[in-house]
């Protein structure tokens, strides 16, 4: 009888040990937000143009959409944004800085009247003249000089075809698939892209600080030249700081250009493209066009609310069937337009055994210009597992 009591102390001893040392299994935690929010409201209706293709985006927000075929054609001078882009990633640019210097031949003189003959758009220049990497680039993308794309491409990878080549691999790994280059000016027909391809490159060159500082000037002072005006006559009024025209019979009107606009106290860009347009001028029908849509663009943006507080994002479980959810604190919300579709991070942290009221849970993000983050925190409590479960999983 002695033995039989001692053995259930034992027992009872080693029981209430070994419940006292039992690592509580971590609660099951579940997602329930959706990967995607749609903001509320009808998507906005943008001033397309009614011809040619067109693409728009804004720098951190996202796509606001395309329209038009999808067909590669020809973009004449919008070319030369990839000529400037891959000139300043092999040679870059400091502020206040001027660069390399290129020194004018005969042969390039020669060459010029050539190109003055074929009607291109050129730089007057005179052997001997130099000119700096900014000079250069100033009269690449303000006066848009077919003689200098060349130059700076000779300079750069000591052909024009070894420099197309480096044109045709970057745009590859910019994911612009639908775009090839024959030449760093666009003069020839056969360099063809498509308005979403180059929306691609322009949010790239945008983010190089002295290629955004010379698309928005308005005129340049070059050696032989000059003072040159900018062909895009949007450069400085309503918020309009670039990008590039182009234009000829195989292309018509094009440009990529780029708009700042202040909202809530921050400032973002919208950028745009539009190829092929045709009602008038070309220069012109390019530049209505592009004014036309970016500023439908712009009147869209408002602050939009992604998540309301106390939105649910997670249920969280216990092995004995316990249950309860997490919210949101406070409102995820956005610079946007109606109707935008937005990615949602939910961040956990380490495994939980149990939960509090007001416990924090998980971080609740969304890219964007707004407020970025905020918490989500258990709504009720949540203790381990039950008595019963554990003398179930005694051993």
């Amino acid at each position: 009888m002695a033995i039989g009591a001692l053995v259930l102390v034992v027992l009872v001893v080693a029981v209430g040990r070994r419940m006292a040392t039992e690592t509580a299994p971590p609660l099951l935690i579940h997602r329930t937000l959706a990967a995607d929010v749609r903001v509320p409201g009808n998507a906005p209706v943008l001033a397309w143009p009614r011809e040619g293709q067109a693409a728009v985006d804004v720098e951190g927000v996202g796509r606001l959409g395309s329209s038009g075929d999808i067909t590669p054609v020809p973009i004449a001078s919008v070319a030369k944004v990839m000529t400037a882009y891959l000139t300043l990633q092999e040679h870059p640019l400091a502020a206040g800085k001027q660069g390399f210097v290129m020194t004018i031949t005969s042969a390039d003189v020669e060459e010029l009247e050539q190109r003055v003959a074929e009607g291109q758009s050129t730089l007057p220049v005179t052997a001997g003249e130099r000119l700096t990497e900014r000079q250069a680039l100033q009269a690449l993308l303000v006066p848009s000089a077919n003689n200098i794309a060349a130059l700076l491409a000779v300079y750069d990878a000591g052909s024009e075809a070894a420099f197309v080549s480096r044109m045709n691999a970057t745009a590859r790994k910019l994911g612009m698939s639908s775009t090839t280059y024959t030449d760093p000016s666009g003069f020839n027909d056969g360099t063809v892209s498509t308005a979403v391809d180059q929306l691609k490159l322009a949010q790239v060159a945008m983010r190089t600080p002295a290629f955004t500082t010379i698309v928005k000037e308005r005129s340049a002072d070059l050696p032989v030249a000059g003072t040159v005006a900018n062909f895009n006559a949007l450069v400085g009024r309503d918020g309009y700081v670039g990008v590039k025209t182009g234009s000829d019979r195989a292309a018509g009107g094009c440009l990529v250009f780029a708009k700042r606009v202040a909202i809530d106290g921050r400032v973002l860009t919208v950028l745009g493209v539009v190829l092929g347009q045709r009602e008038g001028s070309l220069i012109e029908a390019a530049l209505s066009s592009a004014q036309r849509l970016g500023d439908s663009a712009a009147a869209a943006l408002h602050p939009v609310t992604a998540l309301p507080a106390r939105t649910t994002v997670l249920t969280a479980s216990n092995v004995s069937g316990g249950r309860t959810t997490a919210v949101t604190t406070n409102a995820l919300w956005e610079i946007g337009w109606d109707g935008m579709v937005l990615p949602v991070h939910v961040l956990r942290g380490t495994a939980l055994t149990r939960l509090q009221p007001g416990q924090r849970v998980a971080a609740v993000a969304v890219r964007g210009t707004g407020v970025l983050a905020t918490t989500a925190v258990a709504t009720g409590a949540l203790g381990g597992p039950s008595l019963s479960w554990r003398l179930q999983h005694l051993f």
